[in-house]
């Protein structure tokens, strides 16, 4: 495969908002967390907006007007209720199934580097079937550090057997391209996901592609 020219030997992709919609489930999460605090319903399209985020941008925006101390109380129960249902409604991104079928039948590598923890990472991908065929996952709790830090996107390569400047790297959020870029890699902006409002083109990614479907073609997996 070949991106602007330079020869890809795997493709890496951040999870939740680019490899996966999980949205659905992390916000019926927050609604049951919601009803169980007796507070009222969460506003469902500004929580699904910061889901790349994480899960404390989540509970600003379903539970507003806490302080930082109650959220901090309250993520560990959020992200229990999360756990218990992780893959009921969340599925990849129209196109996201082609798209790693076709990498691997290029022979290529594709993994998932996110700041999500492993204990909720692993079982997300098992659930999908993507365990076995991805060539590297590294969650939010390998390392020290965590995205924008471009040390996770490294381990990846690392694991994945790859050159970073042979690699590409896909998310939906700033962080993602920061980290990609201060790692070495080409960057691709994943303009379906759950942006908040801003524009990808802003990023100083490689490329912004609108779909899965364009990210095929921007990978020259198939004539556009």
């Amino acid at each position: 495969m070949r991106l602007l020219q330079r020869p890809i030997d795997a493709v890496l992709f951040d999870l939740d908002g680019t490899l996966v919609d999980s949205a659905p489930d992390l916000v019926a999460a927050m609604q049951r967390l919601c009803r169980e605090l007796g507070e009222a319903e969460p506003d469902v399209d500004a929580v699904r907006n910061v889901v790349s985020k994480g899960g404390r941008a989540m509970l600003r925006r379903g539970l507003p007007g806490f302080d930082d101390k109650r959220y901090e109380e309250l993520l560990p129960r959020f992200l229990e209720l999360y756990a218990a249902d992780i893959a009921e409604l969340s599925r990849p991104f129209e196109g996201i199934e082609a798209l790693i079928t076709a990498i691997e039948a290029r022979g290529a590598g594709w993994g998932v580097v996110t700041n999500k923890p492993g204990w909720l990472a692993r079982p997300l991908l098992a659930r999908l079937g993507w365990t076995q065929r991805s060539a590297a996952l590294v969650s939010g709790d390998c390392l020290a550090v965590r995205k924008p830090d471009p040390a996770p996107i490294l381990r990846a390569c690392e694991l994945a057997g790859v050159l970073p400047q042979h690699c590409v790297y896909v998310g939906d959020d700033r962080r993602d391209i920061e980290a990609g870029r201060a790692a070495g890699l080409l960057t691709v902006a994943a303009a379906w996901g759950y942006l908040d409002g801003e524009d990808p083109r802003l990023w100083q990614a490689d490329c912004v592609a609108a779909s899965a479907m364009e990210l095929h073609r921007i990978l020259l997996l198939e004539a556009a």
